[in-house]
């Protein structure tokens, strides 16, 4: 498989505003409000489901039609019931797939109606073409649902396990006019959604088609095609300018690493945001080798690394006025004759040195470098992301991102990730555990003698390659990266796109109010 193969793949359905249901579309996707809502239209103790549509796209006789005979099925509109009915004659489709959306207060949440949308998405296999009143709720919730709900990745499957049904391949999205605002609208959740699925796309090839060299090629590429300046130093380059935590980490495999640069410039803002993703595309731990359990899942080790660049490329496709360079150091951490040992000290590009207790602290090492490479443009904010500790999911489960850094700004991208849905949790950086990162060599340590606070203790080395005068967040996504259960709301299992969203949100915040 050539990489323009998984580059230029189609990443969702093709979706489209139209005021009527097409003649090709064989399914009508309805919103169903749970009859016990006290705020849904004509309830009462006794009240059915109420449907979701706009006006003008059902008369009344339809309608009446619909909600009874979901009725009869034992619909209740209970949030992401998903229930299945014959269309009435004087439709032209040959089906109605009704999803709840809970109560009428739900529809006030964004994210509700976006996982709802992606909750039908996967129940619409075999359907190539569909209309949706989804949109008369939330036009760019229900877009992007119901693209990310349809997302597969299938590249690496031959004909012999390849799904027989597919999810649709053109959806519509009925209104009530095609106005400049709702093509704008459907265009904005486009370009999010589908550059959610490039980070997907990343996550889910296997390292032994995604490794430093290619990925940063895939990097090139997407970069290039979206307008922006590209720039890769090569392991020759990097270690000629001192970038000893990307060498370090790197020097054990051979496939040697990459750092990334690609550049969005603003047309009037005067703001720079600098972004840094952990790049490991595979990580077995190096010498303080993982145990083998679920070390497939460590091909989410660059997770960090995909979303800067999708979010990065997003900010190109919406034409978001604030300039952004993402620094995206690339490696992969193997054991071998090469390899950096517990208790090497190496020099961090700007000169400081750490003691490598542990070679499987390896994505501090190398955002590191990083963060000293991209604060030297003299950014206004940094954010930094990565699938960086396994505290992360012992304090926080597998869903919420936590993030740290300076509290003004720190609180601020919490604040949008709820926005979007992606829920990042603000944590503290304990001053005490600063102590616990002394080395008896060097500089500083990359881990503590001790497993307290492991998620913040990465925070607090991170901070110190951050200068003071740089508003910095730091997004650790390790369980939320990789959906390794089965897929929920718009999530699909595999690489979730976590948190290009929360970027973009932030790079939009930060262009508006500064």
């Amino acid at each position: 498989m050539s990489k323009n193969d998984t580059v230029d793949r189609v990443r969702g359905p093709e979706l489209e505003l139209s005021t009527s249901i097409g003649k090709d579309d064989s399914a009508l996707v309805i919103g169903l409000i749970s009859a016990s809502s006290p705020d849904a239209e004509g309830a009462d103790d006794a009240a059915e489901p109420t449907l979701a549509i706009g006006d003008g796209i059902l008369d009344d006789a339809q309608a009446a039609a619909i909600t009874a005979a979901l009725t009869a099925l034992g619909a209740t509109g209970s949030h992401g019931e998903v229930t299945r009915t014959a269309a009435p004659e004087t439709l032209p489709v040959d089906v109605v797939v009704a999803v709840g959306l809970g109560d009428a207060d739900n529809l006030d949440d964004a994210d509700q109606v976006r996982q709802a949308a992606g909750i039908v998405a996967r129940e619409l296999d075999g359907l190539e073409s569909v209309a949706t009143t989804l949109s008369a709720v939330d036009l760019i919730a229900a877009a992007e649902g119901l693209f990310l709900g349809a997302y597969r990745f299938d590249e690496f499957r031959s004909e012999k396990s390849r799904p027989k049904k597919t999810p649709p391949q053109h959806i519509t999205l009925l209104v009530e006019s095609k106005s400049k605002e709702a093509r704008a609208a459907l265009e904005r959740a486009i370009a999010v959604a589908d550059s959610v699925a490039i980070a997907r796309d990343f996550v889910n090839t296997p390292p032994s088609h995604l490794y430093p060299e290619e990925f940063a090629a895939r990097a090139r590429t997407l970069g290039s095609k979206a307008g922006l300046k590209v720039e890769i130093l090569d392991d020759t380059q990097l270690a000629a300018q001192g970038y000893g935590g990307i060498i370090g980490v790197g020097k054990g495999s051979s496939r040697l690493p990459r750092l990334v640069r690609l550049s969005h410039t603003a047309k009037k803002s005067t703001k720079k945001v600098a972004l840094v993703g952990k790049g490991i595309t595979f990580d077995t731990g190096g010498i303080s080798i993982k145990p083998a359990a679920n070390m497939d899942a460590m091909t989410s080790d660059m997770g960090g690394a995909a979303a800067v660049i999708a979010a990065t490329i997003l900010a190109a496709r919406l034409d978001i006025d604030v300039s952004v360079t993402a620094t995206v150091p690339m490696a992969e951490n193997m054991p071998s004759s090469t390899a950096q040992r517990p208790g090497d000290v190496l020099t961090q590009y700007g000169g400081r040195t750490v003691e490598v207790l542990n070679t499987d602290a390896e994505g501090r090492l190398i955002l590191a470098d990083a963060i000293v490479r991209a604060c030297e443009d003299d950014p206004d904010y940094l954010i930094d992301t990565a699938t960086l500790t396994g505290a992360q999911m012992v304090a926080l489960g597998t869903r919420t991102p936590g993030v740290m850094g300076t509290d003004e700004f720190r609180d601020r991208v919490a604040a949008r990730s709820a926005d979007v849905g992606e829920n990042a949790w603000a944590m503290p950086l304990p001053a005490e555990l600063r102590a616990d990162l002394k080395s008896r060599v060097a500089d500083l340590a990359n881990v503590t003698p001790h497993r307290w606070g492991g998620m913040l203790a990465a925070g607090i080395f991170l901070k110190e390659f951050v200068p003071e005068d740089v508003q910095w967040a730091h997004i650790d996504i390790a369980g939320p990266a990789f959906n390794t259960g089965g897929p929920w709301g718009y999530t699909t299992k595999g690489g979730t796109g976590v948190p290009v969203r929360t970027i973009a949100a932030v790079l939009e915040d930060i262009a508006a109010n500064g």
